[in-house]
């Protein structure tokens, strides 16, 4: 893997990788503690399984290859929160273990481990377990019944919302923004993504750049050329709408439904697949905008956070490379005779 250092002025800092990983486990747990509250209890075995299991091959998978043991920075249970944060509710939990399996033994350990993977290794793994069971990572629910019971069937199905939003069924905007509603555990409360991504804004652990050009991005292309005549919300009909308040209500439907949160701030920010400079950010950011916008518009998944973010992760070496200034007193080689 080709090494890309930005250029001078340098700061020194005494953050360490497990510093840092500690902020975003802090950063995550009121989105983890919201899933819980919402979902129940099995919402709560779901995340700690996810977690153990991510540490658990993290070890196994570092003895294997007989590679010092790194559990110690903590990057395997910022691993497994993400990964548990984009499950359902309801999925069986072998899957959870082939996730986290996924996410660090493959995408992770295989690459060389922590700062050589290519991908976001949480967002790689929900997509292989969307494309390996697409059943049980598309059943959404809602919980209805007692909080501690483990049986998923004692929620109750339903679509997210923005599978409603199309036949007037959708949860009012304060339901999204606490969280009354079906989604993955983690992204559902947006209330507390945003204490979440607060407090690592706080912390420097992550810079604006990405999250405001996503979701900016966003929510521009939302306005302008959204699919404006198939929205039915709910609190009046609004199946043409025309108006700057009507296409504004679109635009935070959108914002508020889905991953778009969870991603912009928890996921594309990662620092080993996101570019080095505030340009080369800002370009990612952008991109992730303009392929969400088109995957759920026009694609056929009413989300497309978790791909749009990977695809731009794979582009991030070019984008440095397009990016990356020159140092100052640099000298181009003579071309060859």
């Amino acid at each position: 893997m080709k090494l890309q250092v930005s250029n001078s002025p340098h700061v020194r800092d005494k953050a360490t990788t497990q510093s840092i990983m500690l902020d975003v486990i802090i950063a995550l747990l009121p989105a983890t503690f919201a899933g819980w509250y919402f979902f129940g209890i099995r919402a709560v075995l779901v995340t700690l399984l996810s977690v153990v299991s991510c540490i658990g091959f993290e070890y196994l998978s570092r003895r294997i290859m007989k590679r010092n043991n790194t559990i110690s920075d903590l990057s395997a249970v910022v691993t497994g929160l993400l990964l548990a944060m984009n499950l359902p509710v309801s999925i069986p939990l072998y899957m959870v273990v082939i996730g986290a399996c996924f996410a660090i033994v493959v995408v992770k350990q295989m690459f060389g481990g922590i700062g050589n993977n290519f991908v976001n290794p949480a967002i790689a793994a929900r997509i292989f377990l969307v494309i390996a069971f697409p059943k049980a990572m598309t059943s959404w629910t809602i919980r209805a019944g007692e909080w501690f019971s483990l049986r998923s069937v004692d929620a109750v199905s339903s679509a997210t919302p923005l599978t409603l939003v199309h036949d007037g069924n959708a949860p009012s905007m304060w339901d999204l923004f606490i969280g009354n509603k079906a989604g993955c555990i983690g992204e559902v409360c947006i209330l507390a993504l945003l204490i979440g991504a607060l407090y690592l804004l706080i912390r420097h652990v992550i810079r604006p750049w990405i999250p405001v050009a996503y979701i900016g991005t966003f929510l521009i292309l939302v306005f302008f050329f959204g699919h404006v005549n198939v929205f039915n919300f709910p609190g009046g009909d609004f199946t043409v709408l025309t108006t700057w308040t009507d296409l504004f209500y679109e635009c935070c439907y959108m914002l508020l439904s889905g991953g778009l949160v969870l991603g912009a701030f928890f996921m594309a920010t990662d620092y080993v697949t996101s570019p080095l400079t505030v340009k080369g950010k800002l370009l990612f950011g952008f991109g992730c905008g303009v392929l969400t916008f088109l995957i759920r518009y026009y694609g056929n998944m009413s989300e497309g956070v978790s791909f749009s973010i990977i695809l731009m992760n794979i582009l991030t070496p070019h984008i440095d490379d397009w990016t990356m200034g020159k140092p100052f007193g640099e000298v181009k080689e003579n071309a060859k005779a």
